[in-house]
């Protein structure tokens, strides 16, 4: 796929434009009545996890301020594919919305042979909600409190250290396998169904390493039964301000970090795309939400406008793109 700035306009237009004016006319009315019944909110993961914990939590605030339910409708399955494909063929009105990460719009079109959906032209960018800054983490056990001294003690014991991930493809295989390419080490990739195995066998020393967000690992941080060597971000976390970041470790192309982000199937009117954004923003922004479940968890605001999240997606598919072909994840 050739992601350049053709394809930036591309997702703008997708969901953002139109060009008519009765056409225009008719978006501003459907967005003046809009929503007229239940916002059907499409999460890709099963119940429980971080993203359904988010989408439970804008899903409230938002039925309170649009006047109409939000139902959380959680279809995990296929790598985020089976909830992607039933929002790209939902109705391009509103009611049907998908909150997902960077796995479904930026690795997937990388990592599979073919997709039931179209990145670029199925979806309306709405607004990238949060940045999760992963950790790399390891077992008290390994010989190393930071990124350089890592790098230092696996050059000098090849294929004697092992990672955890959640499977091919995944966001830890991803940055694991970019940064042994770029530092020229051999560490040994272990995949795993998802982070409730994951943390667990680098708590257990079965693994010495994995990456993991803040959320999930601050109690075994504090408890010294895991130690966090470095995170992702431009800036260090408020949560952990000793750890230092990738960048600062030497290593600022790791993908060390993902994202949450709204989308609409494309072709919803740019007035209610609009109006989500706004609503959304808003609670987003709230200094009580931003303290209590953003910071206490890990998490960095983003809250981009629509043309701003398009142009990031660009960036991001290019950098995913290029951590796939260095992991040789495939599924066909």
């Amino acid at each position: 796929m050739n992601w350049s700035k053709a394809i930036a306009a591309a997702l703008l237009a997708s969901g953002l434009g139109t060009t008519l004016v009765h056409a225009q006319s008719s978006a501003n009315q459907a967005a003046s009545s809009y929503p007229s019944r239940p916002i059907r909110l499409v999460v890709p993961y099963p119940a429980g996890g971080g993203l359904d914990v988010m989408s439970r939590l804008l899903g409230d605030r938002l039925s309170q301020s649009l006047g109409q339910p939000v139902v959380i409708d959680n279809k995990p399955g296929a790598g985020t594919i089976l909830a992607a494909e039933l929002v790209a063929r939902s109705p391009a009105d509103g009611h049907t919305l998908m909150i997902t990460t960077d796995a479904t719009v930026t690795i997937n079109p990388h990592l599979y042979a073919r997709l039931p959906y179209d990145p670029v032209k199925d979806f309306a960018p709405i607004t990238q909600l949060v940045l999760l800054n992963q950790l790399l983490l390891a077992n008290p056990a390994v010989p190393a409190d930071n990124l350089k001294e890592l790098v230092v003690y696996a050059k000098a014991n090849p294929g004697k250290l092992n990672y955890a991930s959640y499977g091919s493809g995944s966001q830890p295989h991803l940055a694991m396998e970019m940064l042994k390419s770029q530092a020229g080490v051999d560490i040994v990739h272990v995949p795993y169904k998802g982070i409730p195995q994951a943390v667990p066998a680098v708590l257990a020393n079965e693994v010495q390493m994995t990456f993991s967000g803040a959320a999930s690992s601050q109690a075994h941080l504090k408890a010294g039964k895991l130690k966090a060597l470095a995170v992702g971000g431009k800036n260090r976390m408020p949560l952990l301000p000793d750890v230092p970041t990738f960048s600062e470790s030497g290593f600022p192309d790791v993908p060390s970090n993902a994202w949450f982000g709204l989308f609409a199937p494309a072709g919803t009117p740019r007035a209610i795309v609009l109006k989500l954004h706004a609503e959304v923003t808003r609670i987003l922004k709230d200094p009580e939400f931003v303290q209590k479940e953003l910071l206490a968890k890990g998490y960095e605001l983003v809250a981009s406008t629509p043309e701003e999240f398009a142009v990031f997606l660009v960036a991001d598919s290019k950098r995913n793109a290029q951590a796939v072909k260095i992991s040789g994840a495939k599924v066909e």
